[in-house]
């Protein structure tokens, strides 16, 4: 006889009931065709492994018709595969371990085709954070950045990249700021231990999330800081304490995490800082411009250094004649 899906998969971990996709399959299996109880039993069996199938992939896989799965997800209540596959994402969001990111990645991509799979993916990532990103709350994180005494930003492990980058950019422009860095969630607090609600602390971090950098915006939002969060998804965890949320999608079924569109939205984030302060800007590039020309910072320094040893060799020749 067959039963309804279970709640607990392969000894991984548990999800929990209260998961909206798993209620609707728990609510109508009993009136399902076989074809979609076939379809209910591989997803709630292999839900790590459906989130990133498609339609096609998915029927094949099963035993069923692209159809079917279409059908399948509109009588759960889906307006149609799309959505019924962000709701499987949610499912696994920041539940892949390592080895399960590396399982997913190897059965979508061939060795021959990986150069084209990367490039196209993070291709996509770019138009789908294009299409759905909220504007208003871009402004908002402008003005909010723009308006603080102090600015605080926090990215763990594979985001640490990204919130070094923002850094760079924003100690360009402002004169309080302040890259945590930690190697413990103590030293973390150490660093904000003056932040209040003057200030502002930028948060980035994607599946898996980083629990260091949670408890750095909690207690930033205990202090009634204003928080701005960088990250994947309105369902993040990242969320519960921002009130500006970016939301830049990444690829969390991935050997390395995809951060393409993070990076291009925090580019936009500096754009639009850099146009708010173009004088101070201007006005910083000009000072630095003249230190790294005093002190030989980039190659076309040494080559004029170069050059001016010669002019001196040749303006000695020249007095001696």
């Amino acid at each position: 006889m067959h039963t309804k899906p279970k709640d607990k998969y392969k000894g991984v971990y548990v999800v929990s009931n209260n998961n909206e996709l798993l209620n609707r399959i728990n609510n109508k299996y009993s009136s399902m065709s076989k074809g979609q109880k076939l379809l209910a039993t591989y997803i709630t069996d292999n839900y790590d492994k459906a989130a990133f199938l498609t339609a096609a992939k998915m029927g094949e896989t099963v035993g069923v018709s692209e159809s079917t799965v279409v059908r399948f997800a509109t009588y759960l209540g889906y307006k149609g595969y799309p959505e019924f596959q962000n709701a499987l994402e949610e499912l696994v969001r920041n539940k892949l371990t390592s080895i399960q990111r590396m399982e997913v990645t190897y059965g979508r991509i061939s060795q021959s085709e990986i150069l084209q799979e990367v490039l196209r993916s993070d291709a996509d990532k770019i138009k789908t954070t294009l299409d759905k990103i909220d504007h208003n709350a871009f402004e908002a994180a402008v003005n909010t950045i723009l308006n603080a005494k102090r600015i605080y930003i926090v990215g763990i492990r594979s985001c640490a990249p990204l919130a070094s980058f923002l850094g760079f950019y924003l100690n360009l422009m402002f004169d309080h700021v302040t890259l945590l860095t930690t190697n413990s969630s103590s030293e973390l607090f150490e660093q904000m231990v003056r932040i209040n609600e003057k200030d502002v602390i930028i948060g980035i971090s994607f599946p898996r999330y980083s629990m260091r950098t949670l408890k750095a915006l909690e207690f930033a939002n205990n202090r009634n800081a204003k928080v701005i969060t960088i990250t994947d998804s309105v369902h993040s965890p990242m969320n519960l304490y921002s009130s500006c949320n970016l939301i830049a999608d990444s690829d969390m079924a991935s050997i390395v995490d995809s951060l393409v569109a993070p990076l291009s939205v925090i580019n936009a984030l500096i754009v639009a800082l850099c146009m708010k302060k173009q004088k101070e800007v201007a006005g910083t590039l000009t000072m630095l411009e003249e230190i790294w020309d005093e002190y030989q910072v980039y190659d076309n320094d040494e080559i004029n250094y170069i050059d001016d040893s010669i002019k001196m060799h040749y303006a000695k020749l020249k007095g001696n004649d």
